[in-house]
């Protein structure tokens, strides 16, 4: 256990270290980005600062896998330029015993990742994203999704406009079926209220079909002054890929949120693939870790007399990122209904996992 303990602390200062490093530079490079986004907008520093910030620790999530190879390959190759590894080996305890401990580490970050870190990076990857919208826009455009239907909210020339569909159907044109427009002034104050059995997103305009529209002003009677239409166009700031971006940001809901927003999506009429492939990802991400552990370790537990350190090192992280892309292709995968769910989210670690196992192996016993 003194062993354990001596190599867990070895790899948490490794990753501590390198996590620190990268986030630095990844701070550093964002508010570059920030300050070349908004480069249009006249914003304080104080507030370029804070969108940086807040999108920290989406980037820390992000980069989990990369530090946690990077740690286990700082400490395998430390250990074995100091000998370390050669007097473990020589107390009769195996390599793959060694790992141990990293291991354990590896699936307690990504235990916490999923637990508290996803909920944060989602919470601030959604404010960063809300103002954003406010300082370009002037005002954010907002979108949620309930069991009741479908809510947006978009700025107006006058005020704003809220929009209710019990309904949605995809094509070329974003439709909403069962529709409630209410508009309000820019005093809070509504003024007028629309219904209509449908509405089409088309360039710049809700076209809406057998609309009702009720005036609401103070002593008179709405439906006296109503006034229906076959056909109604509605000019607005909303665009279809605007939309289906912002049901897209998976990464902006917290793990604990997704089930209800996949229960949710598929009430109104929506395709829930994507949600439930990334719920299933997050969830395995523990094992994701422990396979890039594994694969550090498979290319760096061996003696610097050997040789060939760099190209170790350098197999390593090439093999973690074909590992990353496999697993990013299999999710796509997966949104796209050619892989089941759970194949497509827990497949490419269990294969990571048996892969560097199996190279472990050749290296120990031969």
């Amino acid at each position: 256990m003194i062993l354990d303990r001596y190599f867990a602390r070895r790899f948490m200062q490794s990753f501590l270290v390198i996590g620190g490093i990268f986030l630095t530079l990844m701070i550093l490079i964002d508010l570059i980005e920030q300050l070349r986004r908004f480069d249009d907008v006249d914003l304080s520093f104080s507030r370029l600062l804070h969108l940086t910030l807040l999108n920290t620790p989406a980037a820390i999530s992000e980069m989990l896998p990369l530090l946690v190879i990077l740690s286990t390959i700082a400490l395998f190759v430390g250990l074995a330029r100091t000998s370390e590894l050669v007097v473990t080996r020589a107390t009769g305890r195996s390599g793959i015993r060694a790992l141990l401990a990293p291991v354990l580490l590896a699936l307690t970050i990504g235990a916490l990742a999923v637990a508290l870190l996803n909920p944060i990076a989602a919470a601030t990857s959604e404010e960063f994203q809300r103002l954003s919208d406010s300082y370009r826009n002037n005002g954010s455009s907002a979108l949620s999704i309930s069991s009741e239907g479908l809510w947006l909210r978009q700025s107006a020339e006058n005020g704003q406009a809220v929009v209710h569909a019990r309904g949605t159907s995809n094509g070329d044109t974003l439709g909403l079926n069962d529709v409630t427009i209410i508009t309000f002034a820019r005093n809070g104050k509504p003024t007028q209220q629309i219904l209509a059995d449908r509405a089409e997103l088309e360039d710049g305009n809700w076209v809406l079909s057998h609309a009702k529209i009720w005036t609401l002003e103070d002593g008179q009677n709405p439906e006296t002054n109503a006034v229906e239409h076959e056909r109604l166009e509605l000019p607005t700031t909303l665009t279809r890929e605007r939309i289906l971006d912002t049901l897209g940001k998976q990464d902006s809901v917290s793990v604990y949120d997704l089930p209800q927003l996949i229960r949710d999506l598929r009430e109104a009429g929506f395709s829930t693939k994507q949600y439930e492939v990334w719920l299933q990802v997050q969830l395995a991400r523990p094992l994701f870790l422990v396979a890039m552990v594994l694969i550090g370790a498979a290319f760096t537990m061996r003696h610097v007399r050997f040789g060939g350190t760099g190209i170790a090192v350098l197999t390593a992280v090439l093999l973690g990122f074909s590992i990353y892309f496999v697993r990013n292709f299999a999710q796509i995968l997966g949104e796209n209904g050619q892989l089941p769910i759970y194949v497509a989210a827990w497949a490419p670690p269990f294969a990571a996992i048996l892969l560097s196992l199996g190279l472990l192996l050749h290296a120990e016993d031969g």
